[in-house]
């Protein structure tokens, strides 16, 4: 079953909210559907210009690669010729940067990805993956 609208929004409500909960920096949250187009996007007031942009990057890459962009992060330090033509063949929506997740169903399925922008890439993944959880799916 695709990923619903609900969820998505469920989604971004929860990861929205356990950042303002922890007093990190405005946020964007953007959800990707598992072929890469947008679902939902909100961005906090006070959020800078780029970070939707960068937040779809983030989520971008991880559905691209079917990996967490914690992972992708790691696998760029070991080849990043690679990866800088990833990112080129992207036309720039790809980021491996720490801070977006897989979407998953119960029996690991990939619905998209979630990705957050505004605090450091651990406080991005963080709320990514407690809006995942929340809406009953499985962060990746």
């Amino acid at each position: 079953m695709p990923l619903t609208l609900n969820q998505t929004n469920q989604i971004i409500h929860a990861a929205l909210a356990l950042s303002a909960q922890k007093g990190y920096r405005p946020m964007a949250v953007v959800v990707l559907d598992d072929s890469g187009h947008l679902k939902a996007a909100q961005r906090q007031d006070g959020a800078s210009m780029f970070r939707v942009d960068i937040a779809t990057g983030k989520a971008w890459a991880a559905v691209a690669m079917g990996a967490s962009s914690r992972v992708l992060t790691k696998r760029a330090t070991d080849m990043p010729a690679f990866f800088g033509a990833l990112a080129a063949t992207g036309q720039g929506k790809f980021i491996p940067q720490t801070g977006a997740v897989l979407i998953k169903d119960d029996n690991g399925a990939v619905l998209g990805a979630v990705g957050a922008s505004g605090g450091t890439g651990d406080e991005d993944e963080e709320i990514c993956m407690a809006g995942v959880t929340s809406a009953g799916l499985q962060p990746g």
